[in-house]
């Protein structure tokens, strides 16, 4: 499983280096001068997140098919459906576990992992052309606590371990 693996953890990587992106955004904002106008920023952490999660995803697939290829497309729906069955039933067991107590949503009766990726299935796509759309909604804590829960469960499939150098003696 070593194609799957060393393509997926870097894919991984980049996910969470989005992520810490975000938050870092959303912690610099904090602290900007009130009579900054931020409405031009309105689309970015959207987009940015829903990236995120896309390559979390990817990550998830090319190490599921240990193929160096990740599946194509943005539409998070249809890749969360390309992961592996127990892939899919282990993220959504981690979902209702994790996420679902702290971001409850009672228009489900069965909530799961599934109906935030619908709800934010073409979020890359949407939040990028906003001024083409007129309404479209983003549930940002909750699509965050989902995609730290996604990329918590991919780190939990493999351990790194650092092999010391030893240089040859002349």
């Amino acid at each position: 499983m070593s194609a799957g693996l060393t393509i997926g953890v870097k894919i991984a990587d980049s996910a969470t280096a989005l992520l810490q992106r975000v938050k870092a955004f959303n912690e610099e904002n904090s602290r900007l001068p009130e009579e900054w106008d931020m409405s031009a920023h309105i689309g970015i952490n959207p987009m940015l997140l829903a990236l995120s999660m896309e390559l979390a995803l990817k990550a998830w697939y090319v190490f599921d098919h240990d193929t160096p290829e990740a599946k194509w497309g943005h539409n998070l729906s249809e890749l969360f459906e390309g992961l592996k069955q127990e892939s899919q039933d282990k993220l959504d067991a981690e979902f209702r576990r994790s996420v679902v107590p702290f971001h409850p949503n009672f228009l489900y009766v069965d909530y799961g992992i599934r109906n935030v990726l619908a709800q934010h299935e073409s979020a890359f796509v949407d939040w990028r052309y906003t001024y083409e759309r007129k309404s479209i909604s983003f549930h940002e804590s909750t699509f965050v606590a989902t995609l730290e829960m996604v990329l918590s469960e991919f780190r939990k499939r493999y351990r790194t371990v650092k092999v010391p150098q030893t240089w040859p003696s002349v």
